[in-house]
């Protein structure tokens, strides 16, 4: 059976204000003091949801709890946002009925997170899907973009929203979010130029600076020192338990998740980055013939950056700042500005861009997240906007004024939507209708909006007003039209009972609002409300290059001058606070309204004063008071029967018949007297709470005795239950244990005779094994005589034979198989020329055939292995051959050339383009080419020459040009002559009386000296028509340089020579060839 809840059960205080005896301000302060006490931060009103700032984390937001709240009724649970959220959720998703939630409080109350926990239980209720995922992340994400360019640090809170926002959430039929529409009230743009001390500026550009990377920051021309920027207050720069980095890549993630273009986003930070830089800029004054003074800017560096950020000629804006050009019809007149209008001007600049930046922001994520079907949508509409604004010491001012008045309009539809409900329940469940006194502030709202006399129409007419307009001339106007009315109080109107008050100063007034009276001081009313911007700094904008200064500015479009001024704040503001009340006038209203309990921002601390005046001026005793003017109390039959039916004997446990039948019979047999009640169509409405607290005395009472009954019945059927089931048991227990001894009986006698069967079958099987062991004894004793008989036989009959050819037949037989088995071993013998391995001779009459069997085995895969040479392998083998007839045993360093093939054209002659034109100018083919050092006699050391050698001549080229040095014909080679050692240094010695013997021989070094030398005495050693060249090897041999002769030699080296030869000139006659040690 499901268990029935309610709102009533294990309540802390009242759960619902409706309820609370007595009904006054303290009582009313004391409960929300004893519930905040236990945690409890959710107080009803009725449907009114009353919300504590706990200032820490409450473990009640987890996703158990969104189904706990999940599709329950409103009244079944203690009180949660949850179930508001649930209640409207449903209510628009079920009934189709376009919902409104209004989240009311002062700065700190928690406004903005009771506006994320209604959408973030929407987004966890409603459906899943890819595309309904997308939109509820995108709903969701928007929400730190707008905190970023959007709220700021204050006293009051470190996260206070500085707007008011508006969020209408768009449905289908199904109740899956499709989109939505966020609009924008009154941001706090004079916060950009100035904040109070311990305040900061807006997060963003905190974040920006912080989070950053430096690439970023250089191209932004920012420095990450906050105390550049005299924008930026320093005195709460660094707020505990803000992480500005991580906010900012937090915040850059939502604007890619919403749908920011990465250029989208660039140009963002580019204007906020040009906001910095215009609060840097300075202004001196510098003196005119005329005797007035016009404005320069001191540094113009700051200057510079934020016109190339804007791309805006630097000379344009400087004179923006000089100059202001007044325009009347067909005249344009043009002014100086001193310094403290440019600063005016300059502060002006950067609210107006900061302000229409966050339009345009607004605008950008209402593009993304806008539904893009075009059938109807149901609507729920999320406001989160400023409570009422008292500041002490009279610093109230515009903002602070029309703060007031958009609560004052909220108050008003508050008071007229909730009388309308009580009235339409009250029909709808035909009980007669008493009317509710109650304060109608219309008559405040009027005072402030009235076309004709009101205090905006005033303060708007005062500065359309030709003349000298002050704030002074403004409260004049006041004194004058508003004297006579009741909410109204100045010193200089012609009220005389204000004329003593102290408490007033002059250049102040007053209006009693339904919160209280509030004092606000005229000065800045004026400017604030002009909102004014110079046309040169709009028509400089306009000019910008940015992707996004003519979508802010486009009054400044010289094409399209407008010579009207601009509409004032007050009347803007004023527009849309209409257009709002009529947008939620068209919805069902839920509201919340937020508490602050303490001003030190910290856990368990209830200030009762500072709580009582916030339930002062957001009305709730008055709420409460029409709240529960009518009745209390009112629950369907069915609910209220199923809570109260044990009270009567008639209807417990269960009653048959109507709902409605069984209340009154329960209510009749309780004597609840019949003044304080009354039966609606399918309510039951209580008029007083102390009635519904004696019914609850009365049900807790009986719910004790029903319980003592409940746990005498339990304890009765757990006894009787208990002592079945060890009777139960004590039957199982017994068959078992008759069974146990039964297969221990079985056991023990199936035992017994497997051995006795066992012990049967061994001697029965050893009987059988006895007699086959004797037959098969007998069987073999006949097999051995009859095989020896046999034998008898045959040797008596061949014994004349066998004595004659024996001896010649085994001898023939063992040479056989002697030769078989060593024809046999020879099969292991592998065909590698190399290997030198043979199977010894197993006996010595083989010594001979062993030995020429090995020695054609070996010329055979000689033979074999030739065979398989290409005709440029063998050529290359043959080269090999050669080089080891010439240098084997002769020169150390030939042992290191025997592995590496030889080549040849080391320098790719015929592919390499460098050497394109040397390859054309030889006439025969190339069968050389390599890099060779060339030595100089003059020093030892070695000029890089490229060595070609054909069939009739070798060449020596310069390696960069490959231009020809010397070209030698082979005939005219006499020797080469080269060391023992391991260096690759060798002369070439021409015939004396040669053509090429003029210029005198060669002493080169290469690192294939092998390979050139072998190539050389082959060509001469094919050669017809020539002598062969000879091959001289000797650490000491004689060169001729043209007309001397210097001897070459080489000697051993230490390891201080390196790795490598070197040559070095001892004196004009010796060259000394140092070779490193092997």
């Amino acid at each position: 059976m499901e268990v029935k809840t309610s709102l009533l059960d294990n309540m802390i205080g009242v759960g619902d204000m409706v309820l609370l005896e007595p009904l006054n301000e303290d009582s009313f302060i004391v409960n929300l003091r004893n519930r905040f006490d236990h945690n409890e931060i959710y107080t009803y009103i009725g449907s009114v949801v009353i919300s504590m700032n706990p200032y820490r984390s409450l473990p009640i937001y987890t996703p158990q709890k969104v189904e706990e709240y999940r599709n329950r009724n409103f009244y079944e649970l203690s009180p949660h946002i949850y179930a508001l959220a649930d209640e409207a959720y449903r209510s628009l998703r079920d009934q189709d009925k376009d919902q409104c939630i209004l989240i009311t409080g002062e700065s700190g109350a928690g406004k903005t997170e009771a506006s994320k926990l209604v959408m973030s239980y929407v987004a966890a209720v409603c459906g899943k899907g890819q595309e309904v995922n997308k939109v509820k992340e995108q709903l969701l994400q928007s929400n730190p973009v707008l905190e970023a360019f959007g709220n700021a640090k204050t006293m009051r809170n470190d996260n206070s929203s500085r707007f008011g926002k508006y969020m209408d959430i768009e449905f289908d039929f199904k109740g899956d979010p499709l989109g939505g529409v966020i609009s924008n009230y009154l941001l706090e743009k004079s916060r950009v130029c100035k904040q109070p001390r311990g305040e900061r500026n807006f997060h963003i550009f905190y974040q920006l600076l912080s989070g950053a990377s430096d690439d970023t920051l250089m191209k932004l021309k920012l420095d990450r020192d906050f105390s550049k920027y005299n924008y930026l207050s320093l005195d709460s720069a660094n707020v505990n338990g803000l992480d500005d980095a991580a906010s900012f890549r937090t915040v850059r993630n939502a604007m890619q998740i919403v749908g920011f273009m990465e250029a989208e986003v660039q140009s963002v930070l580019e204007l906020v980055a040009a906001v910095l830089k215009l609060g840097n800029i300075e202004f001196k004054p510098e003196s005119r013939v005329n005797g007035f003074d016009e404005s320069r800017v001191k540094d113009k560096n700051d200057l510079k950056e934020m016109c190339e950020l804007l791309g805006i000629e630097q000379s344009v804006l400087e004179r923006a700042f000089s100059y202001r050009t007044v325009e009347a019809k067909m005249e344009k007149m043009s002014t100086t500005l001193n310094v403290a209008q440019a600063y005016y001007a300059r502060d002006a600049l950067a609210k107006n861009l900061y302000s229409r930046l966050f339009s345009w922001l607004v605008t950008r994520i209402n593009e993304s997240i806008k539904a893009q079907a075009k059938t109807r949508h149901k609507v729920m509409g999320v406001l989160d906007i400023y409570g009422f604004e008292i500041f002490e010491e009279g610093d109230n001012s515009f903002e602070q004024f029309i703060i007031n008045y958009c609560n004052e309009k909220l108050q008003q539809i508050f008071i007229e939507l909730t009388l309308r409900e009580e009235q339409e329940e009250y029909i709808r469940e035909d009980i007669e209708w008493t009317n509710i006194e109650y304060f109608n502030n219309a008559i405040i709202c009027d005072l402030i909006e009235n076309n004709q006399n009101g205090i905006l129409a005033m303060l708007d007419e005062e500065c359309l007003r030709p003349g000298t307009v002050t704030d002074d001339t403004f409260l004049d106007k006041l004194n004058t039209i508003c004297a006579e009315h009741q909410h109204f109080e100045s010193r200089l109107n012609k009220n005389s009972k204000f004329l003593t008050d102290h408490s007033l100063p002059h250049s102040c007034f007053r209006i009693q609002h339904y919160a209280g009276k509030v004092l606000y001081r005229v000065e800045g009313f004026v400017d604030k409300n002009n909102d004014l911007l110079y046309r040169d700094l709009s028509q400089a904008m306009y000019k910008a290059t940015h992707s996004l200064m003519r979508q802010l500015f486009p009054e400044g479009n010289p094409a399209k001058v407008n010579l009207k001024r601009p509409p004032t704040a007050g009347f803007q503001f004023k527009a849309s606070v209409g257009v709002l009340m009529k947008n939620l006038q068209t919805k069902n209203p839920n509201y919340i309204r937020c508490i602050k309990p303490n001003d030190k921002k910290v856990a368990h601390i209830f200030t009762d004063s500072l709580v009582c005046h916030q339930v002062r001026y957001l009305g709730l005793v008055e709420n409460v008071r029409v709240r529960r003017a009518g009745y209390a109390f009112r629950q369907p039959y069915e609910s209220c029967l199923e809570r109260y039916k044990m009270l009567c004997k008639k209807t417990w446990p269960h009653w048959r018949g109507p709902a409605r039948d069984g209340v009154e019979v329960l209510l009749t047999d309780c004597s609840v007297p019949t003044e304080e009640f009354a039966y609606g169509r399918s309510k039951i409405f209580i008029r007083n709470p102390r009635t519904l607290f004696t019914l609850e005395e009365r049900r807790r009472a009986c719910l004790e005795d029903l319980a003592t009954l409940i746990q005498k019945i339990y304890r009765g059927w757990k006894s009787r239950t208990h002592f079945l089931l060890l009777k139960k048991s004590q039957v199982v227990v017994a068959a078992w244990y008759r069974r146990y001894a039964q297969q221990n009986k079985y056991q023990k006698i199936k035992s017994a005779t497997l051995v006795m069967q066992s012990f049967v079958r061994g001697w029965k099987a050893r009987n059988i094994l006895r007699q086959l062991k004797y037959e098969k004894r007998c069987k073999e004793a006949v097999t051995t005589i009859a095989a020896y008989w046999h034998g008898t036989q045959v040797r008596r009959e061949y014994r004349k034979f066998f004595r004659a050819n024996a001896g010649k037949k085994i001898y023939d037989f063992t040479i056989q198989r002697i030769m078989q088995k060593y024809f046999l071993g020879l099969k292991t013998t592998t065909m590698s020329p190399m290997d030198n391995t043979w199977p010894a001779k197993p006996y010595g009459f083989l010594e001979g055939a062993h030995t020429q069997l090995r020695r054609i085995f070996h010329l055979w895969r000689c033979k074999k292995y030739r065979g398989q040479f290409t005709e440029e392998k063998k050529a290359v083998y043959e080269e090999k051959l050669e080089a080891s007839e010439i240098f084997k045993d002769k020169k150390a360093l030939y042992p290191s050339s025997v592995s590496q093939p030889f080549k040849g054209d080391y320098l790719e002659i015929q592919k390499n383009p460098k050497y394109q034109k040397l390859n054309s100018a030889m006439e025969e083919k190339v069968l050389l080419a390599d890099l060779v050092n060339k030595i100089n006699r003059a020093n030892g050391k070695g000029s890089p020459r490229l060595f070609l050698l054909t069939k009739s001549n070798f060449v020596l080229a310069d390696q960069k040009t490959g231009q020809v040095k010397a070209s030698v014909p082979l005939p005219d080679l006499a020797s080469v002559s080269v060391s023992t050692q391991s260096d690759g240094f060798f002369a070439l010695k021409l015939k004396e009386g040669s053509a090429s013997a003029s210029k005198g021989d060669f002493l080169l070094s290469s690192e294939h000296l092998i390979e050139i030398i072998t190539k050389l005495h082959r060509i001469g050693t094919t050669a017809a028509d020539r002598d062969q060249i000879n091959i001289d090897i000797s650490d000491e041999f004689l060169v001729q340089f043209k007309q001397d002769k210097v001897c070459v030699k080489f000697i051993q080296g230490g390891p201080k020579n390196g790795n490598s030869a070197a040559c070095k000139r001892k004196n004009n006659r010796l060259l000394e060839v140092s070779v490193p040690s092997p």
